[in-house]
């Protein structure tokens, strides 16, 4: 009896995987069939490359530099979670290992701070954008994101677990807080760091509501939003969109590939 319920769940649990990954590979198949089979067939009656070609080569005539936005996204991104890494990792450190008045006002306050929702903040840091005169530029993507209250959290908790000797030993042979931050507490929460970067990267690539908002000339624009213009003004071109949306995900596959084994790591120790 135990073995069916076990079969049955198994049962459940691959068709509720099925229904997970359908639209992924519904996106994937349609990005390479004819336009006239995209709706009407799953599997078409042959395989093209002509939405890849068509995104690549004709979307600059059409003042869509999709090359440019890819490049736009990467290098948004990559800034991003590079910034928050390196922010998370220092102010983390001055919350875990630094003793200095506040400080437990100060880790509450960054606690309560992730509670809010992030559009509650739309409409502030629009003003305070417009008022640093960085709207229609990829400044005004970028600095709002430069640090991140969750990363500090994980980087705090992390350093909590480091034992205190290791920064004491290290002081004793001539460190200073900022080599043992760059050299001794940073390789230790590897995993913090990865799982950190991973998930600060796929927010920044996916974003859309913030680049639309402060964004309007094409060539400054990310991926997301420019992929979205193709959809409001050029609505019959369907696979195009579809192929720039396999396009669009395989950074963060590659990401996962690469960072598996400390994402892992990383998922395993914030659930004990």
């Amino acid at each position: 009896m135990k073995r069916f319920w076990m079969l049955l769940l198994y049962i459940i649990l691959f068709a509720a995987s099925l229904l997970w990954i359908y639209p992924y590979i519904w996106m994937f198949m349609s990005s390479f069939k004819p336009s006239s089979e995209i709706f009407t067939k799953f599997w078409p009656s042959h395989f093209t490359t002509e939405h890849y070609s068509f995104i690549l080569k004709s979307a600059e005539a059409m003042q869509r530099p999709f090359v440019r936005a890819l490049l736009n996204s990467i290098f948004i991104s990559v800034t991003v979670t590079f910034a928050v890494i390196m922010t998370s990792a220092f102010i983390g450190y001055a919350l875990s290992k630094i003793n200095f008045k506040g400080r437990k006002t100060l880790v509450n306050f960054i606690i309560f701070q992730m509670l809010f929702p992030g559009f509650m903040f739309i409409v502030p840091l629009y003003v305070l954008m417009r008022a640093l005169g960085l709207l229609n530029s990829l400044s005004a993507v970028i600095v709002p994101s430069l640090m991140s209250a969750w990363g500090i959290f994980m980087f705090t908790q992390s350093y909590k677990s480091v034992p205190n000797e290791y920064i004491e030993a290290a002081k004793m042979d001539g460190a200073n807080d900022f080599w043992v931050i760059l050299r001794l507490m940073l390789p230790l929460s590897r995993s913090t760091a990865s799982i950190v970067g991973m998930f600060t990267f796929i927010g920044i690539w996916d974003n859309f509501m913030w680049p639309l908002i402060v964004i309007r000339d094409y060539n400054k624009m990310p991926l997301s939003v420019l992929l979205a213009s193709f959809n409001k003004e050029y609505g019959s071109y369907v696979g195009p969109i579809l192929a720039g949306s396999v396009i669009q995900t395989i950074p963060m596959v590659l990401i996962f590939l690469i960072f598996r084994k400390y994402f892992l790591q990383g998922i395993s120790m914030s659930l004990k």
